[in-house]
């Protein structure tokens, strides 16, 4: 029977140099040969217990790629310097002059930009459609399309896409299906449901202390040999390497995500359950109410909850203007952007980590500035917070 994924991270044992419980952290960028021959064969292709040099890998990446690669129930991984360092080179990776993207359009912003900004520059298109439609998406397809992109839950609108569906028309059409799973570590296994390539930004759940910036491509052991090849990776000669003092320490941080995301889940549940039940508008996939409760519950891994985002629409942008600080001054948290930190964290995302998404598109979406974002943490007394925030939206008049 497959294991699941914190069992896979749980039986991950790797030891220090002098049997320490921890790996020993090679802080070294160059690594030395013994041989010239041996110089020749490394730069010809990789072998394994060879380095070169850290920019291409070194032993506490490799170790944290590893541990990656289970995570996600791939055969590979390559860690990388942040999320949209791993975005980049694995679309770019798969995508040439004269290719194109279909992306849902409710994508991080940051990679909205990428997709609409910077690679039409490299004569890539990106066709931005409503992901939740397959209809829609098959009909944005077209010979040139090489990959197929979205997030496994969307930022911050939290769609759930169909990822074995979407992996139907990247066969039919062959292009290859790339799913960001940043939301969702350990609930869901977008490889086990048909992803060919998975991203994230290690910045989030996975490290989980907001204290490190990174990213991963999980895929087979083919297309990260691409992506590290000294010729031709986008990973080895764009060079958005991590550290090897990071990948140390988000590799321990890795050993209680399963934990964390109970936690996290808990509370989002307890929350959206609540801020429902006093007739607010409430996004959140745990919810029956979701248009995509159904999926999700056919998607996700059991045991592990709904993930620690919820989506709160507060009706105006004035009223979220005030909400944000005031939420912050009552001890709920941060009125902050990024997600997965142990303390709560909110922000509106139309005015920070999705105004590069043009104002129509956002609009379209039901993205305006009343909507705001909350990162649930691990509170331990979740209803003392729930009486935190119940006590700033009867401050700001959202509640009589």
């Amino acid at each position: 029977m497959e294991k699941k994924p914190a069992n896979r991270i749980q039986d991950y044992l790797v030891f220090g140099e002098f049997g320490g419980v921890n790996p020993s952290i090679t802080d070294s960028s160059t690594f030395t040969f013994l041989t010239s021959e041996k110089m020749s064969e490394i730069f010809e292709h990789e072998i394994e217990g060879c380095y070169l040099y850290s920019r291409h890998m070194n032993p506490m990446n490799h170790f944290l790629s590893d541990a990656l690669a289970l995570l996600e129930n791939t055969p590979s991984a390559h860690v990388f310097a942040s999320g949209m360092g791993a975005i980049s080179c694995a679309t770019l990776q798969l995508c040439h002059s004269g290719d194109e993207i279909v992306s849902s359009r409710t994508v991080y912003g940051g990679t909205f930009a990428l997709f609409k900004n910077i690679f039409p520059n490299l004569g890539i298109k990106c066709n931005f459609v409503d992901i939740i439609n397959l209809d829609e998406v098959e009909k944005a397809i077209t010979p040139r399309t090489k990959v197929i992109y979205c997030e496994t839950i969307s930022n911050p609108m939290l769609e759930v896409a169909n990822i074995p569906e979407l992996r139907k028309l990247a066969d039919k059409y062959n292009c290859k299906l790339v799913v960001d799973n940043t939301f969702t570590p350990m609930i869901i296994s977008p490889y086990n449901l048909g992803a060919h390539v998975v991203v994230h930004s290690l910045t989030k759940y996975i490290n989980g202390a907001s204290d490190a910036v990174g990213g991963c491509v999980c895929a087979d052991k083919e297309f990260i040999s691409s992506l590290k090849d000294v010729n031709s990776g986008y990973s080895m000669l764009l060079g958005p390497t991590m550290d090897s003092l990071r990948a140390a320490s988000i590799l321990k941080n890795m050993r209680t995500l399963h934990v964390r995301m109970q936690q996290h889940s808990k509370n989002a549940m307890f929350i959206s359950r609540q801020l429902q039940e006093l007739g607010l508008r409430v996004i959140y996939p745990g919810l029956e109410n979701h248009p995509q409760f159904e999926l999700m519950n056919k998607l996700m891994n059991p045991g592990l909850g709904y993930s620690g985002m919820v989506t709160l629409d507060v009706k105006t942008d004035e009223i979220a203007a005030k909400l944000l600080p005031m939420m912050q001054d009552n001890l709920v948290g941060y009125f902050a952007v990024s997600l997965g930190f142990y303390k709560t964290l909110f922000s509106s995302p139309s005015h920070s980590t999705s105004s590069e998404i043009p104002e129509d598109v956002r609009n379209d979406i039901g993205m305006t500035g009343s909507i705001v974002r909350f990162s649930f943490g691990l509170d331990f007394e979740i209803e003392r917070t729930f009486e935190r925030i119940k006590e700033c939206l009867y401050n700001v008049g959202l509640l009589k």
